[in-house]
């Protein structure tokens, strides 16, 4: 497979220590007994960005995202040497989005401003809801007083770009009050909103002793009248959880969805990446004392690939269909390397069930495709 610039690089780094395990959390993170390792693990995590440096051909990373864990664990000097680290390592593009996720309680004004001066351009913050007692039940360490102290800070740091992260389909929420959460948000104006759904993911406490949740009606009604609040407010819905004023979707999360590349590095991170010889995928340690001394050295990371045609087709799909603006069909050539004629068959299937449209060679789902996206993403599993 050819590697041209056209392919657009990604870097997330994983931070894995947090305050407190959420229930509901299926994530690698790792609660801190004590003050993590910050400069360590700093260390750690520039020895593996040397091992990956390779793939990049050449190619500018244009964004990087420091997830978790709770990155706001990490004091701003911190988080300083790292980004200062991996621009003396690979070339960053001028304009590349740096975020940084932070949760409230953990971070304040002079965090924040330091987080900036590090070159931090956008900060997501895990607020989840702004309601007390479900905070209380979704295993939250903060309050609905510290999340609202959380954004403001974030605004009088100087942060533009924020994006705040809420939950809808709460234990025990009856019609209407997740769009309480919704409101409260808006009246921030942040550039953009992740509002998901709470699922009870395997091997978590939430699976093993689950909570009362809304029933699906519930679920659906709140979705509709909050897509439809959030549309009045101006935000986009470009994706299935997520929502932008105009021009501010999140860069980092559509190189995923349109099949970009990523290098990934920190305990347990994924990498996908396009090479001469075809696509692979990579994971870290995920033990974070582990990693710890293993980063840099081959045993740490794990490789798997080149993806098979059929697993090309699957992943550029699964990933692709979640936006609403689908994908062209150039862009599938382009990543996958494959002849648009490999989709005709699940094309065909979805438009006969009105679930896709595919016009001036864009494939995109109808209103009825995003309501039964898994459905229809099922049609490309080979």
């Amino acid at each position: 497979m050819n590697v041209t610039a056209a392919i657009p690089v990604g870097l997330y780094i994983h931070l894995p220590w947090c305050v407190r395990k959420c229930p509901y959390c299926d994530f690698n993170s790792h609660e801190a007994t004590g003050e993590p390792p910050f400069e360590p693990y700093v260390d750690a995590l520039l020895r593996d960005l040397e091992t990956e440096i390779h793939q990049l051909h050449g190619r500018f990373v244009e964004t990087i995202f420091i997830g978790g864990g709770t990155p706001s664990l990490f004091p701003a000097p911190a988080i300083q040497r790292l980004l200062d680290g991996i621009r003396d390592r690979v070339e960053c593009a001028d304009d590349a989005e740096v975020s940084l996720e932070a949760n409230p309680g953990v971070a304040d004004t002079s965090r924040f401003a330091g987080y900036i001066a590090a070159g931090v351009t956008r900060i997501s913050i895990g607020v989840q809801s702004f309601r007390d007692h479900q905070l209380m039940r979704l295993g939250r360490v903060h309050d609905g007083a510290s999340a609202h102290a959380a954004v403001r800070a974030a605004r009088e740091a100087g942060f533009d770009n924020i994006n705040i992260d809420l939950m809808h389909g709460l234990p025990e929420d009856r019609a209407g009050d997740s769009l309480v959460d919704l409101r409260e948000a808006l009246a921030y104006q942040p550039a953009h909103i992740s509002w998901y759904q709470l699922t009870l993911e395997p091997g978590t406490p939430f699976a093993h002793k689950p909570p009362v949740l809304p029933d699906h009606d519930t679920i659906a009604r709140d979705f509709d009248a909050g897509w439809e609040v959030l549309a009045a407010a101006g935000y986009e819905r470009y994706e299935i959880s997520a929502y932008a004023q105009p021009e501010r979707r999140a860069k980092h999360n559509v190189n995923y969805w349109q099949f970009g590349d990523y290098i990934g590095i920190g305990a347990g991170a994924h990498g996908k990446m396009t090479t001469p010889t075809g696509i692979f995928r990579s994971e870290k340690r995920r033990s974070p004392i582990a990693y710890l001394s293993h980063a840099g050295l081959p045993e740490c990371t794990k490789r798997t690939g080149p993806l098979s045609d059929t697993g090309l087709i699957t992943e550029f799909a699964i990933n692709a269909l979640r936006l609403r603006d689908g994908f062209a069909e150039n862009l599938f050539t382009s990543r996958t390397g494959l002849d648009r004629d490999t989709l005709a068959t699940p094309i065909t299937q979805g438009e006969q069930r009105g679930w896709l449209v595919c016009e001036a060679g864009v494939v995109r789902p109808t209103e009825l495709g995003y309501r039964f996206l898994n459905d229809l993403q099922l049609l490309f599993l080979a």
